[in-house]
């Protein structure tokens, strides 16, 4: 079985809406492209190396149709490894209506969403989300990812859509490797699906670990 990896640009509140720029999400979001400003050759480089080894894209609409309007006319070559990337693998696109799939290798899911991930995961050794929050929302809820690349980028909106928003379910992560930070502040942190749920405790109770009291 292959391993789904989540890629996500947020804030320090945890939004992540159109982070791109001011265009990619039409829906009054006021801050469109606040990501395009802390951008930096640390991040720039962790961005590249989190796509080595990813053989299938898996998209929500929107995501996809911004790709799909930029990245088949990119040069493919030794100098743009991103796009001979996205143009060569696989294209997977959730969407509940009948987008226009005309970017080479694309297909539109079922409305199993759920079945049709884990078909993917069975089809492919590791598959690469990126953006498409609504569709990360679905896979953070089911618990249909092993990876979660997030790097978070020392701003403060206050409004946007966010990583976990409604709907979010109880869920163990384990960090896979130290924090990274940049010139700009932006923190990369690298997690993994853990088994169970989160367990709580009692701050107020007195320690026993040593053994002297009982």
């Amino acid at each position: 079985m292959g391993s789904i990896h989540i890629e996500l640009f947020a804030t320090l509140d945890l939004v992540g809406q159109a982070p791109g720029g001011p265009d990619e999400d039409p829906m009054g979001f006021p801050f469109g492209g606040w990501q395009a400003p802390l951008l930096d050759e640390v991040a720039g480089a962790q961005i590249s190396a989190a796509y080595e080894g990813t053989d299938a894209l898996l998209l929500g609409r929107r995501t996809y149709d911004i790709f799909a309007a930029y990245w088949p006319y990119q040069r493919c070559g030794e100098d743009d490894q991103i796009a001979t990337l996205f143009n060569r693998v696989p294209k997977y696109v959730a969407s509940r209506g009948r987008p226009d799939l005309s970017w080479a290798g694309s297909t539109h899911l079922g409305p199993d969403l759920a079945s049709a991930v884990r078909e993917i995961r069975e089809r492919h050794d590791r598959v690469k989300v990126v953006g498409s929050l609504d569709l990360v929302q679905t896979l953070l809820r089911e618990k249909l990812f092993d990876r979660l690349d997030l790097w978070v980028h020392p701003i403060v909106l206050g409004v946007g859509k966010q990583v976990f928003d409604g709907g979010a379910v109880p869920t163990n992560v384990t960090l896979l490797d130290p924090p990274v930070a940049g010139p700009t502040g932006t923190v990369y942190l690298r997690y993994g699906l853990a088994d169970g749920t989160p367990r709580t405790g009692d701050m107020s109770a007195p320690d026993r670990g040593d053994g002297r009291d009982g």
